[in-house]
């Protein structure tokens, strides 16, 4: 087949073009600093960079979910160490006012204070983070979930706790909703409580009441009767039947199913004090409850009984409040240190796949410059060569 000049010159300015485009790539990445500016350059290494970017941007979301979370524990961590610190100094109010040398007068101030911290225990509940959002509303955090009311508060959140995911598999809980800080608080010592009867005429006192014997202890709902002035009886409330009975002696335990019961003063024949099982109540209820019981005071023999009965229960029920915001200060403190954990090993990971991710796409420059020199090396030996076939070409001589 007759290959004519026209043809020639057509294959060299191709294969001139195709150098040059090459020359311009190299120039390109050398610019951009890419192994490849388009993935049909290098599929495989482009694959592997896709792969890794979506575990990398994984991995960034699981960081700003675990940072998201990490500010609203440690807003929820602020606000139930100040509820610890107005628990304390409710319970210090409580213990002097129990000190039987208050006055009336001293009473109606201490409910006074009770009173003012009620309302700062009432700001804590509703405290809310850098959103907006109620943290101790469950699911309904925009909802207030807290409002006092004749006999505690009300609460309009819900039992929810939102989970958010900070790795692969692991999630943890963003913040504890009202019913499980403030309102499910056991009373009494956390088995079960003991009451006066509130027709009681003696000066019998409730003392320490504990579980001494877990095993032999059957919760239930008795009543320790004073048949005398110094001899009782303690009867099942539900069958009627006698448990144990004895003779009364003042500071000395009274002893059934498992259980220590402290009594002090003289109770009178006919006075009783029901043992019942401790249930949930909330720390709003705990502090009207004493509120109350401060303002009933006026001074008599009964009335300094009733109150300082009415107090010690006060006291018992702080107490539980006490232990049930530390256990869940504790178990925020968990989720702060797990988050922290994982955000170090979220950026260790990161790190890594950026490293990795630059090493598929980053240029050698050292071997694109290399590369760029053959490459012009090139394109001026076909220009030469093209020139040298042009200057021999039949064509001039006859043109000539």
């Amino acid at each position: 087949m007759r290959v004519t000049q026209a043809s020639e010159q057509a294959q060299f300015l191709a294969q001139l073009d195709s150098l040059e485009s090459n020359i311009s790539v190299t120039q390109n990445d050398i610019t951009s600093g890419d192994a490849y500016t388009e993935p049909s350059q290098d599929p495989t290494a482009a694959g592997e960079v896709d792969n890794y970017d979506q575990v990398l941007a994984q991995s960034q979301q699981y960081s700003t979910n675990a940072s998201a979370a990490q500010g609203g524990l440690n807003t929820e961590d602020s606000a139930l160490t100040q509820v610890t610190s107005q628990l304390q100094s409710l319970r210090d109010l409580a213990l002097e006012a129990n000190s039987g040398t208050e006055s009336t007068q001293n009473l109606s101030a201490i409910a006074t204070q009770v009173q003012q911290i009620q309302q700062s225990l009432l700001g804590l509940a509703n405290t809310q983070d850098g959103n907006g959002n109620y943290i101790f509303g469950g699911y309904a955090t925009q909802t207030q979930p807290f409002a006092l009311t004749a006999t505690g508060a009300a609460y309009s959140g819900d039992n929810g706790q939102n989970q958010v995911q900070i790795a692969a598999g692991q999630t943890v809980a963003s913040a504890d909703n009202g019913n499980t800080v403030f309102n499910n608080i056991l009373t009494g010592n956390g088995s079960f409580t003991v009451t006066a009867n509130a027709a009681n005429t003696g000066s019998g006192l409730i003392g320490a009441a504990t579980v001494t014997d877990p095993t032999a202890y059957t919760a239930g709902d008795y009543a320790i009767n004073f048949t005398t002035a110094d001899s009782y009886q303690v009867v099942n409330s539900t069958t009627n039947a006698v448990v144990t009975s004895g003779t009364y002696t003042s500071g000395q335990a009274i002893s059934f199913n498992g259980t220590n019961i402290n009594l002090t003063g003289t109770p009178a024949a006919g006075d009783s004090f029901a043992v019942t099982p401790s249930t949930n109540q909330s720390i709003f209820s705990t502090v009207q409850n004493l509120v109350t019981a401060l303002q009933a005071a006026n001074g008599t023999a009964t009335s300094s009984t009733q109150l300082s009965n009415s107090i010690t229960g006060a006291i018992n029920d702080i107490g539980q409040a006490l232990d049930q915001v530390a256990t869940v200060q504790a178990s925020v403190g968990g989720r702060l240190n797990a988050i922290t954990t994982q955000l170090s090993v979220n950026t260790s990971q990161q790190t890594q796949l950026q490293t990795t991710i630059a090493s598929l796409q980053g240029l050698n420059i050292v071997s694109a410059y290399s590369t760029l020199e053959a490459q012009n090396t090139t394109l001026s030996a076909a220009m030469q060569a093209f020139t040298i076939t042009q200057g021999l070409s039949l064509f001039k001589y006859i043109s000539g």
